[in-house]
């Protein structure tokens, strides 16, 4: 591309799409504008409503400015595809985001968006609830490179991931029901880790040590011979806690390989594994303090993509996970063996044509669970464990999307199907968008959406919980409204929802029992707004890199349901106002700041105790965090320094179970650049 400027004004124009991805446009024969798809900072991560853009060819090209872009693929669709073909309200954060950020971990980092609430019980990755629109985290579907590997037994483990940040390209985040896109589980959305596919670094190499003992050490290599790539990377973290019994030890372990058969042919796979090891202070109950969890999981895939016009996608994939729990560490009083295993094939075509893009997906998922109390007692058991169920997902999904002058709009529908109820259940998805101006988005959409319980939901009966196996499906029905306006210096995003959920599976107890218990809220509904202003300060003076972002976004929800005054875990601990705001600036020759704001203000009540003494309901209090990363980079060289929670709050994010306050760590980073392929 070229760059071009006339009369003060800028546009952005592909000529030409390089990567086998965008393919598709040279068969259409289209050139497509595309207002600015930039972010090189968290301060960029915000909704987006990617949506396809068909613009006709002016008649004097030479009239729009051009200027670089990156391309930007995202898979709110089957396949990957070009931002500006997808209808819908997506959130990519991308590497140089990552890399900006003073976090070190997935969870850490989508503390940071405005419309994602994470509920943390320990630091850096232990163990997090990521939920999307006041849902539960067993309503987030988590994918890595598009293989769902959402955890049945609990969404506390969905993110028992084998991935590294540096192995991360970007995360992709749908917003709002996406049963046509990642399947049934996705309830309240689905979160997409896309690892990186190209080598940016022949070798990577981090250190890093911080306060309460805390120490990490990552590496990742890659190589190339012919047309297989492949890396590898390992990683471990490890901490005292900062509290008694919040010690930790995370490894990660990724190998990943890929085969360029022909420029229109792909294969990769992937093997991890993870293992963690952590004091579980209060967890699940505050009558424990010192409860204690062991978690290890073995993940594998293999994903081909072929064709052009025609696509075909095959996945095959394996999750095994084991845990083991100890209400009392190191004691047997209420301890409980797990091991899930889930597997499943999926196959996908999409078929672009001058009348527009048809997919056609389906799957087949078998999500089984042996344990010590989950699930019907085995007639024979099995060493540790005495339980077991299982259960079978087949899917079809049909979706077809249409592109007219100013208008984008997308209709398909999922057939599904579970052996846990009877005959076949259809949920609709209907998606328009429209361009009143070229920077202009506005859009709408509207879906049906289902999940089923987790093994955990029917069959958890212990100390302190009480399992109900008659649980029904959630069935929810949404409508989104939103508009972005993308301008070189500014970005503005404004997005408004409405939810009916029915039969919404929650935690709840009545007042003077401690015992949790499963149960069907026959109503819950929500209604939200989402904004967001992004500024790039100094654009046109700064060198490329050292222009200064300054962003602020804010998530406000409100939701009712029938809870008939009982105690609830989830649907009445929601969170009502997130506000986020970041700003990145350069200080001085290389030495550059992120400044992270966070405040939040969750509803509901939890139930407080003093020195082991019931202290009564009490509502969770409004706080906010300031965090602080600095960079220094000096040719393959970057040193940082991180200081979370600068001024020491003291929160919780559930029950009581206490955030860790000011932590310092800092570290060091060795890149050697990948040997350029021309």
């Amino acid at each position: 591309m070229k760059r071009k400027r006339m009369n003060g004004l800028r546009a952005f124009r592909f000529r030409r799409f390089a990567r086998k991805g965008y393919s598709v446009f040279n068969s259409m024969h289209k050139v497509v504008n595309i207002g600015v798809l930039t972010g090189c900072m968290l301060t960029f991560a915000h909704a987006t409503p990617t949506s396809a853009q068909r613009v006709d060819i002016a008649p004097q090209p030479e009239r729009l400015p051009e200027e670089d872009l990156e391309e930007v693929v995202v898979t709110a669709a089957h396949i990957e595809t070009p931002a500006g073909r997808t209808a819908r309200l997506v959130t990519v954060i991308r590497r140089a985001q990552i890399e900006n950020a003073p976090v070190r971990s997935i969870e850490e980092l989508l503390n940071y968006v405005a419309n994602i609430d994470v509920i943390q019980r320990g630091g850096h990755g232990v163990q997090a609830d990521i939920s999307l629109r006041g849902g539960s985290a067993d309503q987030t579907a988590v994918l890595l490179n598009g293989v769902n590997f959402t955890n049945p037994h609990t969404g506390h483990y969905s993110f028992d991931l084998p991935v590294n940040l540096s192995d991360i390209e970007r995360i992709e985040v749908i917003h709002g029901p996406a049963a046509l896109v990642y399947g049934s589980g996705a309830f309240s959305g689905g979160i997409n880790i896309i690892t990186k596919k190209e080598s940016d670094a022949r070798v990577y190499a981090n250190a890093m040590a911080g306060m309460h003992a805390l120490h990490e050490a990552e590496v990742r290599s890659t190589a190339a011979l012919g047309r297989t790539g492949s890396s590898l990377s390992a990683g471990y973290r490890a901490s005292d806690g900062y509290i008694e019994h919040s010690d930790y030890r995370l490894l990660n372990l990724l190998w990943q390989t890929g085969w360029e058969i022909r420029q229109d042919a792909r294969v990769d796979m992937q093997l991890g594994h993870n293992n963690k090891r952590y004091g579980a202070n209060t967890f699940y109950s505050a009558l424990y303090p010192n409860q204690y969890e062991q978690t290890q999981g073995y993940t594998g895939s293999l994903k081909g993509q072929f064709g052009e016009a025609l696509k075909c996608i095959p996945i095959l994939y394996w999750n095994r996970h084991y845990d083991r729990f100890d209400l009392i560490r190191n004691t047997d009083t209420g301890r409980n063996y797990h091991r899930g295993d889930t597997y499943g094939a999926n196959l996908i075509f999409q078929y672009t044509s001058r009348a527009g893009v048809t997919a056609l997906g389906s799957e087949w998922r078998r999500e089984a669970i042996a344990s010590s109390n989950l699930g019907h007692p085995m007639a024979k058991p099995q060493g540790r464990y005495t339980h077991r169920d299982e259960r079978t997902n087949t899917a079809l999904t049909l979706e077809h999307t249409v592109e007219w002058k100013r208008l984008t709009a997308s209709a398909g529908v999922l057939m599904n199907r579970n052996t846990l109820l009877d005959g076949v259940r259809f949920y609709p998805s209907v998606n328009v968008a429209c361009y009143p101006l070229p920077a202009l988005r506005i859009y709408t959409t509207w879906s049906r959406s289902t999940r089923l319980p987790t093994f955990t939901d029917l069959y958890y009966t212990t100390e302190t919980h009480t399992a109900n196996e008659r649980l029904k499906p959630e069935r929810s029905e949404s409508v989104d409204w939103g508009v972005r306006f993308t301008h070189p210096a500014v970005t503005a995003t404004l997005t408004a929802y409405l939810m009916w959920g029915r039969d919404i599976i929650d935690w709840v107890r009545t007042s003077g029992n401690e015992k949790w218990a499963s149960w069907n809220l026959t109503e819950t509904d929500k209604q939200g707004v989402e904004a967001g202003l992004t500024f790039r300060l100094g654009r046109r003076r700064a060198k490329p890199g050292e222009a200064s972002t300054l962003s602020v976004h804010y998530a406000r929800m409100n939701q009712t349901c029938d809870s008939r005054g009982m105690e609830s875990r989830y649907s009445l601990n929601y969170l009502r106002d997130k506000l986020t705001a970041q700003l990145n600036h350069p200080v001085y020759k290389g030495l550059s700041a992120g400044w992270y704001v966070r405040f939040q203000k969750r509803m509901g009540v939890f139930r407080k105790y003093e020195n082991g003494v019931d202290a009564g309901l009490h509502p969770f209090p409004a706080f906010s965090t300031l965090d602080l990363k600095l960079n220094y980079k000096q040719g393959n060289w970057n040193f940082y320094l991180h200081l979370n929670n600068l001024y020491d709050t003291h929160y919780y994010d559930t029950g009581n179970v206490p955030q860790a306050g000011r932590w310092l760590m800092g570290g060091v980073s060795y890149r050697l650049p990948a040997r350029s392929s021309r």
